[in-house]
């Protein structure tokens, strides 16, 4: 059984032999996260796959945020690079769920959350409590967020 971590270590040194920058740099950037992730604290220890697809999770939305900053910017050439290396991230995060999928998802959660006595805006932590173990790694917790929120005030 290859754990994730050692795919994408295999992954950076096929990206490596085959001289393909954009991959190995991605990947050696994500690599060095995950290390740092497991000797932080008092003890070294190693990371599981779900900890470590958080760490890629992390990483993937810091490249979606500075290809944003850069494009506000005006560089145009440093956003592209940025989404470029988010969407190698991408193949190693579970596929993110559509915006119908997640609307659906929060609309059963809303109506759980009504039967259980919660309505409106205060309802919302209870309504993230129910939603957010269904949607674990398919959603980013502000799209869940701002859907959820959506819905409590009518919309």
């Amino acid at each position: 059984m290859t754990t994730l971590k050692s795919k994408l270590q295999e992954d950076l040194n096929a990206a490596i032999k085959g001289r393909d920058e954009l991959r190995s740099s991605t990947l050696r950037l994500t690599l060095a996260a995950i290390t740092k992730e497991e000797v932080s604290g008092k003890e070294k220890r190693e990371l599981s796959d779900d900890e470590v697809q958080k760490v890629i999770a992390r990483e993937a939305k810091k490249r979606r945020e500075a290809a944003e900053a850069f494009a506000q910017g005006g560089r145009a050439e440093s956003a592209e690079r940025e989404k470029a290396e988010g969407e190698v991230l991408a193949d190693y995060l579970p596929k993110q769920l559509s915006d119908d999928e997640l609307q659906q998802i929060v609309a059963q959660a809303v109506e759980e959350a009504k039967a259980a006595g919660a309505e409106g805006p205060r309802a919302m932590g209870q309504v993230m409590k129910i939603v957010n173990p269904k949607v674990a790694g398919q959603a980013e917790g502000g799209r869940v967020a701002a859907a959820v929120k959506k819905l409590l005030a009518g919309g």
